[in-house]
């Protein structure tokens, strides 16, 4: 069993959880995105001071590594690799879209799921554009994450032939859009927990990613000035 550090800054809704023998011993989160850098340390300082776990006992860092707020998968990013490489401890990353999909897959009842449901996560990137992919409710990929303008047709073939929790940020925009029966929108908020559970999966995999070479996942290129 592993004590894991999972930080989720990817959106406007920055949370930090502690996972110690699969359970959570420490979470917070905060809400400002601009504010995400000035949250993140102290946030992480508390709750393994909460949690009575020193910073050298933590095993791996996870992070929602995007797609998602350019600057926010930056600061989570980097945060996470400057902790595995003073701690020498692996770095773990994940779908901003597949920790969106897990949160609402947890909130759906057994009966829901047992049905021919899929899972769509949304994060707005403006306009009518979000990056998008689609999931089962084992979290395999039916449909890859990629950049995606929303039109009235959009996912058509789908809807036909099964419901769609759609979820995210980026869904509130499309509600008056996709207005298909078989359309049903979820408003729970995706945390660092969602990706605790996650990244214990990959720990146990020995799912690593490179601590040199791991970039965000932006999905549409990124230019500095």
């Amino acid at each position: 069993m592993a004590i894991i550090l999972n930080i989720d800054t990817s959106t406007e809704f920055a949370s930090v959880a502690l996972l110690k023998d699969r359970e959570i011993v420490g979470f917070t989160s905060h809400e400002h995105q601009k504010n995400h850098g000035a949250f993140l340390q102290p946030a992480i300082q508390q709750i393994c001071k909460d949690a009575g776990i020193e910073i050298q006992q933590i095993q791996a860092v996870a992070v929602a590594n995007g797609p998602g707020s350019y600057t926010g998968l930056r600061i989570g990013l980097s945060s996470a690799k400057g902790l595995c490489y003073a701690l020498n401890i692996p770095l773990i990353t994940v779908s901003t879209l597949q920790v969106i999909a897990k949160a609402a897959i947890d909130n759906c009842n057994e009966n829901a799921l047992a049905n021919n449901v899929l899972f769509c996560p949304m994060i707005d990137a403006r306009r009518m554009e979000v990056f998008t992919g689609i999931y089962d409710k084992n979290l395999h990929i039916v449909e890859e994450e990629k950049p995606f303008i929303i039109t009235e047709t959009s996912f058509l073939e789908q809807l036909n032939s099964n419901k769609i929790i759609f979820c995210g940020n980026g869904s509130e925009k499309i509600k008056t859009i996709i207005t298909h029966q078989n359309a049903v929108y979820s408003s729970i908020q995706h945390n660092a927990k969602h990706l605790a559970i996650l990244a214990d999966n990959h720990y146990k995999k020995e799912a690593f990613s490179d601590l040199s070479y791991t970039e965000p996942t932006y999905l549409k290129a990124f230019f500095t000035g």
